[in-house]
């Protein structure tokens, strides 16, 4: 699991949303879980638990992706502890956290990006990486 905002915000692959003692113990409230592919995880009620399931490529439904990026959006804003995980937690869950990044903070994504990669590796699908900068050119001021 990696730290993007300290004690804020993580990114972690499948595995690491499933280990509930390190959740719990990090103080983690909040888990995004974007892996499509791997079944729905059970956690204590106190735990918001968001699943919107996403692929790597560029058929993913806007809806959904819009979804995802504006809960992580709102979920730092508010200072929620969040997890963000997908299967391997290269692709998808770094590019929706860079993609909330450049909501929250008003920059780029690619700069959002480069910020996520600078704490771990980091392979975002093509496909994704255009939707999700089209749609936040569409969230853009005047657009």
């Amino acid at each position: 699991m990696r730290e993007i905002l300290p004690r804020l915000l993580w990114i972690g692959n499948a595995r690491d949303a499933r280990d509930l003692n390190q959740v719990l113990d990090l103080g983690i409230t909040a888990v995004i879980d974007l892996a499509r592919e791997e079944p729905p995880i059970s956690y204590p009620r106190e735990i918001v638990y968001c699943r919107l399931p996403l692929i790597d490529g560029d058929e993913n439904q806007t809806v959904v992706l819009q979804t995802a990026l504006t809960t992580v959006a709102r979920f730092i804003s508010a200072d929620l502890p969040t997890l963000v995980a997908c299967s391997a937690g290269m692709s998808r869950s770094p590019a929706i956290v860079a993609g909330a990044l450049s909501l929250v903070h008003d920059f780029p994504f690619s700069e959002a990006l480069q910020q996520v990669a600078a704490a771990g590796p980091c392979d975002v699908a093509p496909g994704l990486w255009n939707e999700i900068q089209q749609l936040l050119e569409k969230t853009e001021p005047g657009s």
